[in-house]
């Protein structure tokens, strides 16, 4: 049992990571293409006012809208707030996570302890299982979610559910953990690029596009 697991370990860190790295860069690259080949209308329009910067700005402004907050989207906006902050700070603020990074590309940055990733991957789970329960729960996001929500949601949870276990040592052999751990991780890059998960890049080319084209016609975004 404990040679099969250091073999597939083995290849997760070898085949198996240069194979999801390479899928999930080729599927995003032919994503981002097919989005820029649609290419926009030329606007013959005189522009109302000089924006510069408006694109931009519209991508950072958007991350902090509170304007729809009301009682009928808290869940949604809190939980979801949560989860994306939290999921920042597993991925790129865990010490092991930088480490690996830096071997790739030989760059690193100050990570948080070990017990604060502890505390920020608990609640951020936590924050998971609230957005589903109210996908679930919610009539109207009843009848808009389809199974490839579902599938997103789980393939986004089993990567910091498997970290967790695997940094706790949670399974034996813990060579058989950590290879699920890597191998959801690969899964998870694997089917970005076709999923509505897609939208880690193509949010913020949308959000340029509309505070670019807003900003030209001098209306606030």
């Amino acid at each position: 049992m404990i040679t099969e697991a250091n073999e597939i370990l083995l290849w997760a860190r070898g085949p198996g990571f240069v194979y999801a790295i390479s899928i999930f860069v080729f599927g995003m690259v032919i994503r981002v293409t097919e989005i820029l080949a649609l290419g926009r209308k030329p606007d013959l329009s005189a522009p109302r006012e000089n924006s510069p910067g408006s694109g931009w700005k519209t991508i950072f402004t958007r991350m902090v809208n509170f304007e729809s907050f009301s009682a009928n989207t808290a869940i949604t906006y809190i939980a979801g707030y949560i989860f994306h902050l939290g999921l920042f700070a597993v991925v790129l603020l865990f010490i092991p996570h930088i480490e690996m990074i830096r071997s790739v590309l030989h760059i690193s940055w100050p990570g948080l302890a070990s017990s604060m990733i502890d505390f920020i991957t608990i609640v951020t789970m936590g924050s998971m299982l609230v957005l589903l329960v109210d996908r679930i729960m919610n009539p109207v996001k009843q009848q808009i979610s389809t199974i490839g929500d579902y599938f997103g949601w789980l393939v986004s949870f089993l990567p910091i559910l498997t970290g967790y276990m695997s940094y706790h040592h949670m399974v034996d052999p813990y060579a058989l953990m950590l290879a699920m751990h890597i191998l959801s991780v690969e899964l998870l890059l694997v089917i970005i690029p076709f999923t509505k998960l897609t939208h880690m890049v193509t949010l913020f080319i949308a959000r340029w596009y509309n505070g670019d084209q807003f900003g030209r016609k001098g209306v606030a975004s």
